[in-house]
């Protein structure tokens, strides 16, 4: 009998926005997959050690996923991952496949379900606390009220078309095009607030456009009004 396939999300970056459900089924898989090469480099392996401990008991799966918008080393990293997975679900192995954040957004482990599923392996999704959420949360801010619009934004792509719609918009890891971003902001005549590495030990807080570094990282959230 094939193994059960998880994605789970460990929260933005405080280990105390896990989820009880992500530390159960992380207790609960044979095999923890990661988004990197090394555990003791991969940021949500850290997050998820601080949470459960036992983690560290665990087989490690290295899952690298490059950063680069190339198809085809996209294309050909994705399909060796799912080749991986699958052969651990195969042997009857349950395996959990750790990411930042929830793992319905922007995330890592959305990019090998589709040969899983056509493969007929079983696939369940852990929620976890999204960063935009833990960002508000951080600043004592709501993030959206009344009839107010909320859209989220992948900052390392266009973002001049979408800084026009209408209510609050979220950029997501803009560190890499913050220049850019803060001028198109500007631009626009919005403000913003920003956290970069929220919930981590070296979390930034920004109340203004103008407080924003050019030089931010890559885990920085803007929230733009």
């Amino acid at each position: 009998m094939a193994g059960i396939m998880y994605g789970i999300g460990v929260g933005p970056g405080d280990p105390e926005l896990m989820t009880i459900k992500a530390a159960k089924r992380i207790r609960q898989v044979d095999v923890i997959a990661i988004p990197h090469t090394d555990k003791n480099l991969c940021t949500a392996y850290q997050i998820a050690k601080e949470a459960v401990p036992e983690i560290e008991e665990k087989e490690i799966l290295s899952i690298p996923m490059p950063m680069t918008k190339d198809k085809k080393i996209l294309k050909e990293s994705h399909e060796s991952a799912a080749k991986e997975l699958m052969s651990q679900l195969r042997e009857g192995k349950d395996v959990g496949f750790i990411t930042l954040g929830d793992v319905s957004i922007y995330s890592t482990f959305s990019y090998i379900i589709e040969p899983l599923q056509k493969n007929g392996f079983p696939i369940q999704f852990v929620s976890g606390i999204p960063s935009f959420c833990a960002t508000a949360a951080r600043l004592s801010t709501p993030l959206v009220s009344g009839a107010e619009q909320l859209h989220i934004i992948p900052a390392s792509y266009q973002v001049e078309d979408a800084l026009k719609l209408p209510g609050v918009k979220v950029l997501m890891k803009a560190g890499r095009q913050m220049e850019a971003v803060k001028k198109l902001i500007h631009k626009n005549g919005l403000e913003a607030t920003m956290i970069e590495n929220c919930g981590m030990q070296n979390e930034r807080i920004y109340h203004s456009l103008r407080e924003i570094p050019e030089d931010a990282g890559y885990y920085s959230l803007l929230i733009v009004r």
